[in-house]
């Protein structure tokens, strides 16, 4: 290979070109030659060994305990690789650790802090409303269909919750826009598909209850006109094609 530049190596390796001239200075990196005018390049043994000390200066190691690991003796190449990979391995076994720590503690974190979570989806709502809402659902789906809904929508962090519904409205203006298709038709079904994957954040969307849902947006004049506030006629134009999707899925 050619001999490369300060300057190229610096690039290439990410590192200053004020720290390879630095290692020069202390004998750790000696350029393969210079130029009458001084400048200096680096051969590929030079770069074999620019790798070897910046794999042991991400394992801590002095400036001064790596030139006496690569000026011993018995320093081998192979050797030092296989050591470097086993020392990387174990480390990125503990920062795994360390990651699985922060992701367990930051859930936690954010599971208390949405603890109204629920509340907020039905703001607006008065809490006779609320309660008239979580009496049918508690005769249609039981006691338990309740709380795993309360629970999964008080697990999510309040700006997931908030852009879930911010993906829904949007959702809903695309639904709005294409009442002059067909219910079947493909376009309209894929906006289906993604609003039962969106609807699954807030309790798991099977076809049972995906089909139920259909059937309530316009058997409840609330639901009715939640969406009938975005066009009228979307509550029908959405449970029709609902009841289509989940005759397909069947199939």
């Amino acid at each position: 290979m050619r001999e490369l530049s300060v300057l190229e190596v610096s690039r290439l390796a990410d590192v200053s070109v004020r720290t390879l001239h630095h290692y020069d200075r202390i004998g750790l990196l000696k350029p393969a030659k210079r130029s009458d005018s001084g400048y200096r390049y680096y051969g590929e043994d030079e770069l074999f060994r620019l790798q070897q000390i910046l794999f042991f200066r991400e394992l801590d190691l002095s400036l001064a305990d790596i030139q006496l690991w690569l000026d011993a003796p018995r320093y081998d190449r192979k050797n030092a690789l296989l050591f470097h990979r086993e020392q990387l391995q174990q480390r990125r076994k503990r920062l795994d650790n360390l990651l699985i720590t922060v992701d367990e503690t930051l859930h936690q974190l954010q599971k208390e802090a949405s603890m109204d979570n629920y509340e907020m989806l039905y703001k607006g709502f008065s809490k006779d409303k609320v309660a008239a809402m979580e009496a049918e659902v508690t005769e249609k789906y039981g006691q338990n269909a309740l709380q795993l809904s309360k629970d999964t929508i008080n697990s999510l962090p309040k700006a997931k919750l908030e852009a879930i519904q911010a993906e829904l409205n949007q959702l809903n203006v695309q639904l709005s826009q294409s009442m002059h298709l067909f219910v079947d038709d493909p376009r309209v079904q894929a906006l289906v598909e993604e609003h039962r994957e969106l609807s699954s954040a807030f309790y798991p969307a099977t076809l049972e209850v995906y089909a139920a849902w259909g059937k309530m947006y316009v058997e409840d004049k609330r639901f009715t006109a939640t969406y009938d506030k975005v066009k009228p006629g979307l509550a029908d134009f959405l449970s029709r094609a609902i009841a289509h999707y989940c005759q397909k899925e069947e199939v």
